[in-house]
């Protein structure tokens, strides 16, 4: 019912009555003025004048369910199943929860803040409250689990697309998970996996996108190699339209990858990569690479020369770009 009041007063520039919105829904005065508190609550200013009745006089810019779902054109995702928490450790550890009771593809879970944000290598992802996109979602693709490693690759694909045509902004992908705006970090993705031998149960997919982040919200630590696209843009971002943005580009994104295969994505990733034909360091936890980034092959993996010509084939590590 909270919902329907916001919509009906919502399609309206003028004042709506309690009146009109109890013959219209069949509920009481007093249930409406509760709604309309909630709606308070939540962060919408409302208007409320006797014998006139209530006008919707702004939005909040907070990542609710009717908010993201108002003209949001996917297909599937976020329509299945959306949820939206204030507050949790993590919205990767939520969604496997999620998925393990069975929840469908296309579930998207959001938070305003997470206390326990996780970044690869279960390094920690600062998560600011009301400041980022925090978001996570359930996929179950039909793909062998050797495959998977491909999924990150495909995220990142739709990512710089949403920033493109959201906000004109010319980003790159730095292997395997980063996007970089200015040579500086503004957001990452983190996939996590449940499987057996020869097929995937769930695939998790977490996305941390830097906002509307001043430089003082960032610990000193990362403060040289983290930005946000407030910074980058000189201004504040609608944080529901550019998760709209993400949600109907990403879906397109993974829709032609389950269509067509994967080459065709991983074309789009090497033209927008930063670090192919550039000097890399790659770090692993028995070894240090160092040489050419000269190609990803067919399951996401970074091929680098070194500089004895020997090809390796690097399945995780981190990856430290020198530009020429």
């Amino acid at each position: 019912m909270k919902n329907k009041i916001l919509n009906i007063i919502s399609s309206s520039a003028e004042y709506i009555s309690g009146e009109e919105i109890s013959n219209k829904y069949g509920v009481s005065r007093t249930a409406i003025w509760k709604h309309i508190n909630a709606l308070k609550q939540e962060g919408y200013q409302i208007e409320s004048f006797p014998r006139k009745g209530y006008k919707l006089i702004q939005r909040p810019d907070i990542l609710l369910e009717n908010e993201v779902l108002t003209n949001l054109n996917t297909s599937k995702w976020g329509k299945e199943k959306f949820y939206f928490l204030n507050e949790v450790d993590s919205t990767n550890n939520y969604a496997k929860k999620l998925a393990s009771e069975g929840k469908p593809e296309g579930t998207v879970i959001v938070a305003e803040e997470q206390s326990a944000g996780k970044g690869r290598l279960s390094r920690k992802w600062i998560s600011a409250k009301g400041k980022g996109i925090w978001t996570s979602f359930i996929l179950r693709p039909n793909i062998l689990p050797n495959f998977a490693a491909q999924i990150t690759l495909v995220m990142a694909v739709g990512m710089i697309k949403a920033l493109e045509k959201n906000l004109g902004v010319s980003a790159k992908i730095k292997w395997p998970n980063d996007i970089l705006i200015n040579d500086l970090k503004v957001c990452g993705i983190l996939t996590e996996m449940s499987a057996e031998i020869d097929r995937i149960n769930y695939v998790i997919v977490g996305i941390g996108l830097n906002v509307n982040q001043s430089n003082d919200d960032f610990p000193d630590e990362i403060q040289d190699s983290a930005t946000s696209l407030k910074i980058c843009l000189g201004k504040e971002i609608k944080r529901v339209q550019m998760l709209q943005v993400i949600l109907e580009e990403i879906e397109k994104v993974y829709n032609l990858y389950l269509e067509k295969g994967f080459s065709e994505i991983l074309d789009e990733w090497k033209n927008n990569s930063c670090t192919l034909g550039q000097e890399v360091i790659v770090k692993m936890p028995k070894e240090i690479i160092e040489g050419m980034a000269i190609d990803i092959d067919s399951g996401g993996c970074l091929i680098v020369k070194d500089k004895e010509n020997i090809i390796h084939k690097i399945i995780a590590g981190d990856v430290l770009v020198r530009k020429k």
